[in-house]
């Protein structure tokens, strides 16, 4: 997706080297519409420069500062030296990633459809999330929670979800807990089935988590989340060992949740 606007003053683009001359350096942007920046030569590096294409050259892709922009000359400033390191990388990673988002819009939308739908959709991907491909990866880990915010309809954030689901890599967290489970009540074993089924969640657990309960050794039980994020994994950790220990005292048992192992066999 590239805006029809203009840059900021101060804003770093990605652009396409197209033009070399002695007193600078013509770029096509990337992100806009048919804006074009004009690196001086004082701007491609620092130190004195003997050749121009000592330091770049035609169809690089290069990260630049945004110097100034007059909009009513058409002209927009450019600066490659004043771009670190850190920041070209940066700048660089995000820019491949809006790229892949790009992608991600035409598998999510239908065929047919137009660019005004899509710059609306993709509005509001980056009115509430910031980014085309932020939007995405929040559908992934979130699903339609994600999109509440926006105006989208059922369908269209269906369509999202489904597609981030199927593209996006998203990190992953696994943390793990373990609930003591004892049952001397006439519901025995039954109560113990009925208990790791709550700890479970009862086919409730949040589409991101993967949860799994793991007999160890007699009463204790391991559970392992996996998780978009530390917050959320251990929250469905304790949730679940809650839900464990609740379910056994209704059967008259004990449950007792702790983080390290206690058993001397795995």
């Amino acid at each position: 997706m590239k805006f029809s606007g203009w840059p900021d003053t101060g804003e770093l683009v990605v652009g396409k080297i197209d033009e070399i001359e002695d007193f600078g350096v013509f770029v096509d942007l990337e992100e806009y519409q048919d804006k074009r920046g004009l690196i001086h030569i004082s701007e491609v590096a620092s130190g004195w420069i003997k050749n121009v294409r000592d330091h770049v050259r035609e169809g690089q892709i290069v990260v630049c500062k945004v110097l100034d922009v007059d909009e009513s000359h058409e002209q927009i400033d450019l600066s490659l030296k004043d771009v670190n390191d850190h920041q070209r990388s940066d700048k660089i990673q995000d820019w491949k990633n809006e790229q892949k988002a790009d992608n991600w819009m035409d598998l999510a939308l239908e065929e047919d459809s137009d660019d005004e739908a899509y710059t609306a959709i993709a509005n509001e991907l980056i009115g509430v999330h910031g980014s085309l491909y932020n939007g995405f990866k929040q559908a992934a880990i979130h699903g339609a929670e994600a999109l509440e915010a926006t105006d989208l309809s059922e369908d269209e954030i269906d369509a999202i979800v489904e597609t981030a689901r199927e593209n996006v890599s998203v990190p992953y967290v696994n943390v793990t807990g373990y609930v003591d489970l004892e049952n001397p009540s006439p519901s025995g074993v039954d109560g113990i089935r009925e208990a790791l089924e709550a700890a479970e969640g009862n086919g409730g657990v949040p589409d991101e988590v993967e949860l799994e309960v793991v007999y160890v050794g007699a009463p204790e039980y391991r559970i392992k989340v996996r998780a978009p994020n530390y917050k959320t994994a251990e929250s469905q950790l304790e949730a679940s060992a809650s839900r464990a220990v609740e379910a056994i005292e209704e059967h008259g048992g004990d449950g007792e949740y702790h983080r390290e192992r206690k058993s001397d066999d795995e």
